[in-house]
């Protein structure tokens, strides 16, 4: 029987610290984050929306986040309960999983997809939060799934990817991603590549692209590989979602690479050495990445050309990029939210919300935010 082991991002960085220090004597010093950076703020963020739900460990966070759609907000509470608002008005609340849930909300097609760490996966309806199926995977899930084409397509945290019927919970297919004995507790959210097919990320640093239909692969690719040693410094994942851009794939990995892959050719174009676990971000020719470290580099997205870098706010833990209007925003442990120019690097304003921000997310030009703390919060620019 294969047995794999799940590991926290934060004890990971710790026993990779350690990794290799055979006295007792030796002490590993603490990392500590950068300060606050002073800057002269010429833009900040406004509140439109915010709700509360429960926080979730702080020692192993949830990468929780809200959706919307038709201008309703969809929001998932980690004891067990999924929301919808228009504005401020609440227009339901339901209670679904005794067991909590683990995985942010999909909403799509008139239909809400959420789950839990025991495996299950809840179909509701949009309009009344009615509980319309629910579905046992193998494996908890922890990313929220995709819905494309009248289908449900999810990845469980042991390697397994679902294909359901949106309408009836029907389980239609399952594909195997390769046994990882060792991998980071988490897993990247399935991205649409077009009407039938879904790209999936797995702990082996390898993407694979799937029917939606029918779950039959249609490629697959390695995008990162790492040299360490010992099991944990080989370490590979991809936890960060992939990004589409145009022909280019773009992914991160841990303690690997950033790469873009040309999705016609199926070859990569370019890699460069960066470990992260967020989502890169992409806006014209440049891709951001936020580093495991706290720097925030760009690199030209043909070339792989690094165009700046900013390392004012190393070991700030800090959140995906994402490019609200004219800015590149990021969030970090603090629940600060860094406003920066995505031309030079520069930081151009803040905004505060409450605990470590774990998501962000851009929609109809509103920044969507969620924090450890269950601060979930839209945003939009002064």
């Amino acid at each position: 029987m294969d047995i794999k082991y799940k590991i926290p991002f934060a004890l990971t960085v710790l026993v990779v610290a350690l990794a290799g220090c055979s006295s007792n004597k030796i002490k590993v010093e603490e990392v500590k984050p950068n300060p606050l950076p002073k800057l002269v703020q010429s833009k900040t963020l406004v509140p439109v929306f915010t709700h509360s739900v429960s926080a979730t460990s702080a020692k192993d966070p949830l990468r929780l986040q809200m959706d919307v759609e038709n201008g309703v907000i969809f929001t998932v509470d980690p004891k067990g309960e999924v929301s919808a608002f228009r504005g401020k008005d609440r227009l339901w609340q339901k209670k679904i999983s005794k067991s909590g849930l683990s995985a942010g909300v999909e909403a799509g097609e008139g239909m809400l997809i959420t789950g839990n760490e025991k495996g299950q996966i809840f179909a509701l309806d949009q309009a009344t939060g009615e509980q319309k199926w629910t579905a046992q995977l193998a494996g908890a899930v922890l990313a929220p799934s995709l819905i494309q084409s009248g289908r449900v397509v999810t990845v469980s945290n042991d390697g397994t990817v679902y294909g359901h019927d949106l309408a009836t919970g029907q389980q239609l297919w399952t594909y195997n991603l390769p046994n990882v004995q060792f991998s980071l507790r988490g897993m990247a959210k399935p991205v649409a590549l077009d009407a039938q097919t879904a790209i999936i990320a797995s702990a082996n640093a390898y993407v694979y692209a799937l029917d939606i239909l029918s779950g039959v692969p249609r490629m697959q690719r390695r995008v990162a590989v790492s040299d360490g040693r010992s099991d944990i410094q080989r370490l590979n994942d991809i936890d960060g979602d992939p990004v589409i851009a145009g022909q280019f794939l773009v992914t991160t990995s841990f303690q690997g690479q950033v790469t873009v892959t040309d999705l016609a050719t199926q070859q990569v174009i370019w890699s460069e050495d960066s470990s992260s676990i967020r989502r890169p971000e992409v806006a014209g020719n440049a891709v951001f990445v936020a580093g495991a470290d706290g720097k925030i580099t760009a690199y030209e997205i043909t070339t792989g050309q690094e165009l700046w870098q900013n390392d004012s706010l190393l070991n700030r833990k800090l959140s995906n990029p994402v490019m609200l209007g004219q800015d590149l925003v990021v969030g970090d442990y603090e629940g600060a939210l860094h406003l920066i120019n995505p031309a030079n690097g520069e930081l151009t304003g803040r905004a505060k919300t409450s605990g470590e921000v774990r998501s962000l997310r851009v929609v109809d030009n509103q920044l969507y935010v969620s924090t450890q703390k269950g601060a979930f919060s839209v945003w939009q620019n002064r």
